[in-house]
């Protein structure tokens, strides 16, 4: 192992701006590999900064780690995302980025109109549950619910 082509924890938290808490449990469930010192301290290859520079990226748009891991699996033999992969995994998301964009633009919608009555009671508001219809479907966050809202 060259010295040279490895950082170690530190410098990678340092370089990505990632916490060394954020990173082994990164590796921990396999998003990233390091290699260990005669003395068991963890190097990871500089290629690391990309892949979490990946995982932090598609983590902001939304996606959760068990996608990122599936995405990761896709490439050849743990290799780090290119441009061209990161091209092709985005298009693959774009349908559930999008069904996202609508469900929060719905809440936001109907946040606005909750609050524009001012009475910030779904029991009582008039407007979106009129004789506390959503009271009768069952318990909980009914409207904030796609499917319990019947969307």
């Amino acid at each position: 192992m060259q010295t040279t082509d490895f950082l170690t924890i530190g410098d990678i938290s340092a370089r990505s701006g990632v916490a060394p808490s954020a990173i082994r449990f990164y590796e921990t469930h396999g998003l990233i590999n390091s290699e260990r010192t005669a003395g068991n301290q963890r190097r990871f290859r500089r290629s690391t900064l990309r892949r979490l520079a990946f995982i932090r990226t598609a983590q902001r748009v939304g996606l959760s780690l068990e996608e990122i891991s599936a995405a990761l699996a896709t490439l050849p033999e743990g290799r780090t995302p290119t441009r061209t992969d990161w091209a092709q995994l985005s298009q693959n998301w774009r349908p559930r980025i999008d069904e996202q964009i609508q469900r929060l633009e719905a809440l936001r919608d109907k946040l606005d109109s909750c609050i524009g009555c001012g009475c910030l009671s779904l029991s009582r508001c008039a407007l979106q549950n009129p004789d506390d219809e959503a009271g009768r479907t069952g318990t909980g966050a009914r409207y904030l619910e796609p499917a319990a809202a019947g969307e």
